[in-house]
């Protein structure tokens, strides 16, 4: 058992395990990636890029961290954030624009990897217009696995930006202080990836991956326990909370081809 998150994690920014060695299936074909079409690559002002997922037809679920860019620690404008719901290899979906952001009130950008801000990097984001595509079904989120418990990782992350890439078997290495400890792979541009459960085989959302890390020598990713802060930003978004998006984006028609020059953007800040 993890006994002390500091000790025993060591944030890991350079993940480099080959696709071969990690379980991963490549969704490249309608096939493969059916049913996953609610999972996302969200772009941030061509600087950048982070997995997203659709959990209403006008909700999208991302790590906190994900809407600040890196080089100066700023908020990314929210013009400049576009949702490409199931893009793959060059085509999406949809293509969405944000119309407002909620994060939990105690996410600081920029602080040093802990319990704490892994716990809290989490941001929910409401879509300039829904999204309402029989292709296109919004996951379901369910409550925390448990210790052992089999899971899977959906993501777009370096050397698969253009088509998301399945992890099916995985498992819950570790829960302490509202985190969860995963041996999943997680590299750069998986950062806000969703984490499912399979109980009765669907696939749920109970977490999204926040960092990659070392714990005990192991290459493992971590997330935050998901249903007490989702419900926060729920409410909050509800209640009429974050930035209101006057300025709406131009972004291409659904199903054009073009290249966004993301190329960047790691688990633990984009």
């Amino acid at each position: 058992m993890l006994r002390n998150f500091a000790a025993m994690i060591a944030v890991w920014l350079f993940a480099s395990a080959a696709l071969a060695e990690t379980g991963l299936t490549r969704l490249d074909t309608g096939d493969d990636s059916r049913g996953w079409e609610a999972v996302g690559r969200l772009d941030l002002d061509g600087h950048g890029y982070c997995t997203a997922t659709l959990i209403a037809v006008d909700r999208v679920l991302t790590a906190a961290h994900c809407l600040y860019d890196k080089r100066t620690g700023k908020r990314v404008a929210l013009s400049r954030i576009e949702f490409l719901a199931g893009l793959r290899n060059g085509r999406a979906a949809a293509y969405r624009g944000v119309r407002r952001a909620v994060l939990p009130p105690d996410y600081v950008y920029g602080q040093p990897a802990s319990a704490g801000q892994v716990r809290h990097d989490l941001a929910l984001l409401e879509l300039q217009h829904p999204i309402r595509n029989r292709r296109i079904v919004p996951f379901g989120t369910d409550a925390r696995p448990r210790k052992g418990g089999r899971i899977g990782v959906v993501s777009y992350a370096r050397g698969r930006s253009e088509a998301p890439s399945l992890q099916k078997v995985c498992e819950v290495l570790a829960r302490q202080q509202g985190v969860l400890v995963m041996s999943c792979d997680a590299d750069f541009g998986a950062s806000g990836a969703p984490v499912f459960s399979f109980r009765s085989g669907v696939p749920r959302v109970v977490s999204v991956v926040s960092a990659m890390a070392r714990a005990a020598g192991n290459k493992v990713s971590l997330g935050t326990d998901l249903q007490q802060p989702l419900a926060g930003l729920r409410a909050a978004l509800a209640a009429g909370a974050g930035v209101l998006q006057d300025d709406a984006p131009q972004f291409s028609a659904v199903g054009a081809r073009r290249d966004t020059g993301a190329h960047f953007a790691r688990p633990g800040g984009s």
